[in-house]
């Protein structure tokens, strides 16, 4: 099962700044003279960060089509979110919309008949299949959430650096390496801004971001689910490859460099490269005082397709044990909508809708990685469907493996062997 330190990397930010919202959050009641001959709808997050967001223009943009429904947004810590869901679903006191975790979580909710099946309801027509992987049976025959919004994984730079050092964004690995040396060779600056400390950057950032353009995103991906694919096989030993390079270009105390520590080193412009995630936009447009820019994994070789980490992060379901399904259906029919797609991208920067609605992205650097999906093929994290369900946990191996990888503590070949007999325990297809 899919854990809380499995779901996506921000949410330990937003715990950190959360925590303090959800014990004071109110919830907003839109009332309006017709609203007493309507059942009051319940949103469930872990999203505290996006308590304002809800309250002062979602909400407020939903109620002018559909006067006529109260709509309370009602968030819960992300540390918490999972286990406290699961216990109000139990006892029946859960609200009517719960926002879905990818994959695992979400799917055990389903499983337990606490979701609808959403195929066919209005707002679902609004997206491509891919995007509904995270919130589909194994046979992807049931869709139990909508999908929401997704993460981006890939590089970004000071532009004042590159300037400085007259550099340009890479587009092969060899001018990527290249342009690192150049950095480290000037001295002034960290070349590659990535700390090891929390492992979990190692793996859910750097691994999952530049591995796709081996393993040929969702080709590889379900050659692995299907045992079709191992990761000894020379595509993920070469991810492994190309990480240990990378590792090279690191500060020297990388291994006790936290999370924060990285966001800190690029705010000040001490660091021309950060690995990170959209989520970092935000922090960065309101601690950096330089302008930066983002560039997807450079290609192994020049005349290479190019993929991208486009991971599903945040989807919305229905409590099946709503008593109020009509207005809730209406309420996710909207957020299938264009006007949905256009707030909720440009209101919560780095975070991408998930929908095949054409959205004008206001920010520079978000609108640098949307626009990756026209030129690259999207996929998601590589364990995260189906591979991360035994013992040992792959997802809690691969921060481990991959951070020592990065530290120089392990090779690749030896990383590619301990995740591959970690799986082949207990995945039958790989055995």
């Amino acid at each position: 099962m899919q854990t809380v330190r499995q779901v996506r990397p921000s949410a330990r930010k937003f715990a950190l700044r959360g925590i303090a919202l959800a014990a004071s959050a109110a919830v907003l009641a839109l009332a309006t003279g017709s609203a007493a001959q309507a059942g009051t709808l319940t949103i469930e997050s872990w999203r505290v960060d996006d308590l304002a967001l809800w309250q002062q223009v979602l909400i407020p943009a939903f109620h002018a089509k559909n006067p006529g429904i109260t709509v309370k947004f009602s968030p819960t810590a992300p540390t918490e979110y999972d286990s406290s869901l699961a216990a109000r679903m139990a006892g029946g006191t859960a609200g009517d919309i719960v926002a879905c975790r990818p994959f695992d979580v979400s799917l055990s909710l389903y499983n337990k008949g606490n979701l609808e099946k959403l195929d066919g309801k209005p707002g679902m027509e609004n997206f491509p299949a891919a995007s509904k992987t995270a919130w589909q049976t194994d046979d992807g025959k049931d869709t139990f959430c909508m999908p929401v919004a997704s993460v981006m994984h890939g590089f970004m730079y000071n532009k004042k650096i590159f300037k400085e050092l007259n550099l340009q964004p890479p587009k092969t690995e060899a001018e990527f390496f290249k342009l690192l040396d150049t950095v480290k060779s000037n001295g002034k600056y960290t070349p590659l801004d990535l700390g090891t400390a929390e492992q979990w950057e190692a793996h859910q950032v750097v691994f999952t971001g530049i591995g796709p353009n081996y393993w040929k995103g969702e080709e590889g991906r379900h050659a692995l689910i299907s045992g079709k694919a191992k990761f000894t096989d020379p595509p993920f030993v070469k991810t492994w490859e190309y990480e240990a390079k990378l590792g090279k270009y690191m500060s020297p105390g990388a291994s006790s460099q936290s999370y924060s520590d990285s966001q800190n080193l690029f705010a000040l412009g001490k660091a021309a490269v950060y690995p990170g995630g959209s989520w970092d936009i935000a922090y960065f447009n309101a601690n950096a005082k330089f302008e930066m820019g983002a560039f997807p994994p450079p290609v192994p070789k020049e005349g290479d397709s190019c993929y991208i980490s486009d991971h599903n992060d945040i989807g919305l379901g229905v409590n099946k044990k709503s008593k109020n399904k009509e207005d809730a259906y209406k309420f996710l029919a909207w957020i299938g909508s264009q006007e949905f797609a256009d707030i909720y991208t440009n209101k919560v920067t780095g975070f991408f809708s998930l929908s095949n609605h054409l959205i004008t992205v206001k920010d520079p650097v978000a609108k640098q990685m949307i626009d990756w999906r026209k030129s690259c093929k999207s996929t998601i994290r590589v364990n995260s469907q189906i591979l991360n369900r035994g013992t040992p946990s792959m997802e809690n191996e691969m921060w481990n493996v991959n951070a020592q990888v990065l530290n120089q503590k392990m090779t690749p070949k030896e990383a590619a062997e301990k995740i591959q007999a970690g799986l082949a325990k207990w995945y039958k297809p790989q055995q």
